[in-house]
């Protein structure tokens, strides 16, 4: 069982070292993982440049889980959605958490806001942006660098979701095991948990 649309890729030492990674984090090897074990130098290329392109915003691990939830909801991806829905809740609420993967966002700080609604944005329709929309983020004390950085990790989260969600990943039994009923419940879309 892959937990994809792909048969298990052949073992090297860059799968087994990604596999392992999983297995010392979290005790199983993650469905996401078993997909990029195709590709597994693109992955990690890919995770370096998604924190070389996040770090210049100096905001911190919240903001980065707020911009994540909020763009793998509008995606619809569910994988994405549980595995940062979780992430968020463990650094603030499950409520919180749940009400960004929902689109309600009233727990946040306006900045939050800001930062959420660009984020869903970038995802629905990234040509029907506007000047208003960047100057919503101005507004929210966000520099020019700031807005440049979260719109690029954003951009970089999606690209990184849609592989996933293209091939078939599908959210672990273990990963939904692990969350808030809040998260789990607010999911309401997307691929469903693959078997154990």
């Amino acid at each position: 069982m892959t937990g994809s649309f792909l048969e298990q890729a052949p073992i090297n030492p860059q799968v087994q070292a990604l596999y392992d990674e999983d297995l010392a984090e979290s005790g199983y090897v993650w469905n996401v993982s078993r997909l990029w074990a195709y590709q597994p130098e693109t992955l990690q290329g890919l995770f370096d440049l998604m924190s070389q392109a996040f770090k210049p915003s100096g905001l911190a691990f919240r903001q980065r889980g707020i911009l994540v939830t909020a763009a793998a909801s509008a995606l619809g991806d569910s994988y994405c959605s549980m595995a940062w829905g979780g992430k968020l809740a463990g650094a603030t609420e499950p409520d919180l958490a749940a009400g960004v993967l929902k689109g309600r966002d009233g727990e946040l700080s306006e900045q939050e806001k800001a930062m959420a609604a660009w984020a869903r944005k970038i995802v629905k329709d990234p040509n029907a942006t506007t000047p208003a929309d960047v100057q919503a983020l101005r507004d929210a004390e966000l520099s020019g660098e700031q807005i440049f950085a979260i719109t690029a990790f954003v951009a970089l989260r999606l690209a990184f979701s849609t592989i996933n969600d293209a091939l078939g990943a599908q959210p672990d039994p273990q990963l939904v095991e692990s969350l808030p009923k809040e998260v789990v419940d607010a999911v309401t879309y997307g691929r469903p948990a693959s078997a154990k």
